[in-house]
């Protein structure tokens, strides 16, 4: 399938018309579009404008609430339980952002819980929000279940991402986000929007056999066997216990159930790097990291050692000024 190059500011444009004709508000829309045009720019396309049918799709059906009237309890002075309304979960957990930036830079340290959420998008984007700030921090996200855990043979806890954020002094941050499946839905997604196969590591059919087409994915595998299965455990009880979430196979799908709200929980962790040394000296400190890591020797068919979040750092640089590649059926739904 081809694809179609588009520019930054049309993607984005595309994106808001097609929310606000769902009735989201102009200033949501935006919002939403720079998350997901994000994604794209980096090379993360399974987070990218492909999800705008789905959420669509979801408040036309009563799924998702367009116009939500977030609420914020504070509790305590370093820590407060975010009420997203079941709105668009890119608008929540951003805004939770900003809460949990000012609680770290008043406070050391902030933690915010969000509760009646919806997918948020790439996790990159809140970690970088943070890093723009000179805050250190840590984003987890619940989803539907969808990964065999190890050693069993039925699904029960979802891809359950996790990004941390490391601002640096002269260097881009180190932004890591990852999924705790091999690899997040969305990239069988859009391999099969792409037409293209899938390694056989990244899911099974639904007798368990590793597949390669992935029209034929039933479930994921955890990254690393019962090490992505522990990291899986640790982000449902962080963003769905403690928040009072729902949890495991009790989350509401994404692509079901179009008319139930999901209520979905993340879990915000910030903290200011002064809490412990100057702030200067641990940015200088990251810089100094990823200064050495560039000078080590690359192993053989690699250029260079990089920091995570570097090659999309590389990727969001080259899409800048050639534009970005969209699946064509994509393409078309965003200017019908």
């Amino acid at each position: 399938m081809t694809d179609v190059i588009v520019q930054e500011k049309e993607l984005k444009s595309l994106v808001v018309n097609k929310l606000t004709e769902a009735n989201v508000s102009k200033e949501h829309a935006l919002v939403v579009a720079d998350v997901l045009v994000h994604a794209d720019s980096r090379g993360v396309s399974s987070h990218g404008v492909l999800r705008t049918e789905h959420y669509v799709k979801r408040m036309n059906e009563g799924g998702m609430n367009p116009n939500p009237d977030f609420n914020v309890e504070d509790r305590g002075k370093t820590a407060a339980l975010f009420d997203g309304d079941n709105g668009m979960g890119h608008v929540i957990t951003k805004e939770a952002m900003d809460k949990a930036i000012d609680l770290a830079k008043k406070n050391g340290i902030g933690m915010v819980g969000i509760v009646n959420s919806s997918h948020c998008g790439a996790l990159s984007y809140f970690a970088e929000q943070a890093a723009k700030e000179e805050v250190v921090s840590m984003v987890m996200t619940q989803t539907d279940s969808a990964v065999v855990p190890f050693g069993g043979s039925e699904p029960y806890f979802g891809t359950n991402p996790i990004a941390y954020g490391f601002p640096a002094k002269n260097n881009k941050p180190i932004i890591l986000d990852m999924a705790t499946s091999n690899v997040a839905l969305g990239k069988v997604l859009h391999a099969r929007e792409t037409g293209k196969s899938i390694p056989d590591n990244w899911g099974v059919d639904a007798n368990g056999n590793p597949v390669t087409d992935p029209n034929l994915v039933k479930n994921l595998l955890p990254i690393g066997g019962p090490k992505g299965y522990g990291l899986a455990l640790t982000v449902d009880v962080l963003s769905g216990i403690l928040t009072g979430s729902a949890f495991g196979t009790n989350i509401a799908t994404m692509y079901g159930d179009y008319n139930n709200n999901r209520r979905l929980g993340h879990v915000i962790l910030t903290v200011d790097p002064g809490l412990f040394i100057e702030k200067d000296q641990f940015l200088e400190n990251i810089d100094n990291m990823i200064d050495e890591l560039h000078q080590l020797e690359p192993a053989e068919g690699f250029n260079s050692v990089m920091v995570p979040g570097e090659p999309e750092q590389l990727k969001e640089k080259e899409r800048m000024n050639s534009g970005i590649p969209i699946p064509e059926s994509i393409y078309e739904y965003l200017t019908s």
